[in-house]
């Protein structure tokens, strides 16, 4: 198989060489890279050396934390030789503008109609909780408006589905709460989140 991969990079580099072709790399878009381990980042050291390296983008939300498959922390769980090779772009968080926009041109993408108030409110809930979250609110919100035969969103819509699915935050301190409720609570260790 090697012998044939050989020979398929050197007739594409005599095409290169003639002009005939033209490489184009590709982007490779890794999210929660953080969750890779040694052997992962090992191979994306290796595939980014080759002539064909695709444009690579990783993203996560970690800080200083463990690699994976290793005892070592190192910041974004990445291990150092790979991260001195990388652009770090940080991101902020969006403004309540900027959300309510995002979450406006979701609702159109999925034919809800929402009012004024009830976006508002979605907004406020985004702010307060996650943008994933809020948006996952807008296709159950529209489910309530529908049972109830109405046309348009409105802001008891948006309370019925804030009481029925939790936010993050707000099922951890659920779990905190009735974790000796639970079957084998005595075998696990208390609840926690790593929001960094």
């Amino acid at each position: 198989m090697s012998e044939v991969r050989e020979q398929i990079n050197s007739k594409v580099a005599e095409w290169r060489e003639e002009g005939k072709a033209d490489i184009i790399p590709g982007v490779l878009f890794i999210d929660e890279v953080h969750m890779l381990d040694m052997e992962c980042f090992s191979f994306l050291n290796r595939a980014l050396e080759s002539d064909m390296a695709p444009v690579l983008i990783m993203a996560t939300n970690r800080g200083i934390t463990r690699i994976r498959g290793t005892s070592y922390q190192s910041p974004h769980g990445l291990p150092i030789d790979l991260l001195d090779r990388l652009l770090i772009i940080s991101t902020s968080p969006y403004s309540e503008r900027e959300t309510q926009q995002i979450l406006s041109i979701r609702c159109e993408e999925e034919d809800v109609e929402m009012n004024e108030d009830a976006l508002t409110v979605l907004t406020k809930i985004g702010m307060e909780t996650s943008l994933r979250y809020a948006i996952q609110l807008i296709t159950a919100a529209s489910l309530v408006c529908r049972k109830r035969k109405g046309t348009e969103v409105q802001v008891e819509d948006i309370k019925r589905v804030y009481s029925l699915f939790l936010d993050e935050a707000r099922s951890t301190q659920y779990m905190k709460e009735y974790q000796d409720a639970f079957m084998f609570n005595e075998m696990r260790p208390e609840v926690t989140m790593d929001t960094s």
